[in-house]
């Protein structure tokens, strides 16, 4: 037997198509004014930091510069901020849930752009943890004595951590070029600025129950 919804359900799920249609309509104008930024301030060559795998707490780790995260002049590259580090001593369950997301997908993302995740904690410190999450996929980072997510706004002169994202381009003389950057606060009431880049928030929102005010945990029972 076919579904056939009430009458009255019909008419509110037509409203809401008309809304989702709008809604669709409006991300791709903001994509589309998203692409129209400029790709003209230059930024500095930061170095950080990464390691092996195997990378313990306090072993040796290899400098790497901004510029070669990219693997071909014409690649763009994302960055994402992690909220690891300094003030924030443990892993930030929010950021550990985007990136567990990231991992899964870094394959497909990698077709197209380069991808690399940074964190304010040390190398090992951080790839002790990845190794607990399984992220076998994603190229990681350590800002620890670079000035980078300062600069970016994604932690503060405390050295409180902020997640965030930025995207950087070549130019044709080789140096950095800052194409965009947000993170979750948009305002000071407005925390969902990166909301889009996990599917768990919309999963929920395709519910009776909506979001509610569940917050992700590292492990759960």
């Amino acid at each position: 037997m076919t579904f056939q919804p009430s009458d009255v359900y019909a008419a509110k799920r037509q409203e809401l198509l008309e809304a989702e249609l709008t809604l669709m309509r409006q991300r791709e104008a903001v994509a589309e004014l998203r692409r129209g930024l400029p790709i003209d301030s230059p930024v500095e060559d930061y170095s950080f930091v990464e390691g092996p795998a195997d990378l313990g707490a306090g072993d040796d780790a290899e400098p790497v510069k901004l510029s070669s995260l990219f693997s071909a002049p014409d690649r763009t590259l994302i960055v994402y901020h992690f909220m690891f580090g300094k003030a924030q001593t443990q892993p930030c369950p929010m950021c550990t849930m985007w990136t567990d997301g990231y991992n899964a997908v870094a394959p497909h993302v990698a077709q197209r752009v380069d991808f690399a995740v940074l964190a304010a904690a040390d190398i090992g410190r951080f790839r002790t943890y990845a190794r607990s999450r399984d992220w076998n996929n994603l190229r990681l980072l350590s800002a620890d004595e670079s000035t980078f997510k300062r600069d970016f706004s994604s932690e503060d002169d405390e050295g409180n951590q902020t997640p965030y994202i930025s995207v950087f381009r070549l130019a044709p003389d080789g140096s950095v070029r800052h194409f965009y950057t947000t993170g979750a606060q948009m305002t000071e009431e407005a925390w969902r600025g990166i909301d889009l880049l996990s599917p768990v928030w919309h999963l929920f929102d395709l519910t009776p129950e909506g979001r509610d005010d569940w917050y992700p945990s590292v492990r759960y029972p």
